[in-house]
């Protein structure tokens, strides 16, 4: 189970939580992300509606996501709640949580290879990804699309890159997006075909010039109509570059008199 550097949660904070016991005034659950820590779920926090028993709700086994209402420090005691967990919110941490499961699973058998302890894992290099990127899958995707120097600027330590690495690639599959369109471009002079080269190079030059991420194939649909695919990690970044090339676009077309226009395709 992904380990957290803390030893109690904060109170408003949301817990994955296998439940251990079911009472009739209340739940004992174990909370998954603080070493099997034990919490307790109040009959009055099961359910925002009314419900013939607790029973209904929670059974020994199930695991449900909570969100901590009380924290005893000294006692090492918590309290949390279910009936104040909207559904987005459950979706959400439940998401995070397998994806936490899996890149302390990519940790883990890295660490074995080195011969290193979970715990050696994450204080070397786990807990400093996630200082660095907030979650450590995110640093392993991170990695996944620009590589090693993505965990030595974390400080992940030089043992651990090429083993990490490998597990990345292994384990890791970052999909490409993208966004396609059509582009036009006509010219009735007489060098017409070499100007309109000119500024569909200029578009794509000028998306190639904006990320490395960034792919795109131009190719013609029956001039004067011109296809245009543009793939990135996100939506985000080909977005950006987008809008700059028809920027760039639009200003050679002018400069070289030749008619231009973009369409968007719809997926």
């Amino acid at each position: 189970m992904p380990l957290r550097r803390k030893e109690l949660p904060d109170v408003g904070e949301l817990v994955v939580a296998t439940v251990k016991e079911v009472y009739d005034y209340g739940a004992y659950l174990t909370l998954d992300e603080y070493g099997g820590l034990e919490a307790y779920l109040p009959w009055s926090e099961v359910a925002s509606r009314w419900v013939r028993s607790i029973h209904d709700v929670v059974k020994p086994g199930q695991k449900i996501v909570v969100k901590v209402i009380r924290v005893n420090k000294r006692r090492k005691q918590v309290d949390v709640s279910l009936k104040r967990v909207y559904e987005n919110e459950r979706r959400r941490k439940m998401m995070e949580w397998k994806r936490a499961q899996k890149a302390e699973k990519i940790l883990e058998i890295a660490a074995q290879r080195l011969g290193k302890s979970l715990e050696e894992a994450y204080r070397e290099a786990g807990w400093p990804l996630e200082e660095a990127y907030g979650e450590l899958m995110a640093a392993f995707e991170e990695a996944a699309m620009r590589g090693e120097e993505v965990l030595r600027k974390a400080g992940v330590p030089e043992e651990w890159i090429k083993p990490l690495m490998e597990e990345i690639r292994r384990h890791v599959e970052i999909k490409r997006v993208r966004i396609s369109g059509i582009l036009m471009a006509r010219s009735f002079a007489g060098d017409g075909v070499e100007r309109v080269r000119e500024t569909l190079l200029e578009v794509k030059n000028t998306i190639l010039g904006e990320s490395s991420d960034l792919s795109v194939k131009l190719y013609t649909v029956g001039a004067p109509r011109y296809r245009i695919d543009i793939e990135s990690y996100d939506y985000k970044t080909i977005e950006k570059a987008l809008e700059k090339a028809l920027e760039a676009g639009e200003k050679k077309a002018k400069q070289l008199g030749v008619e231009f226009s973009f369409t968007r395709l719809k997926k």
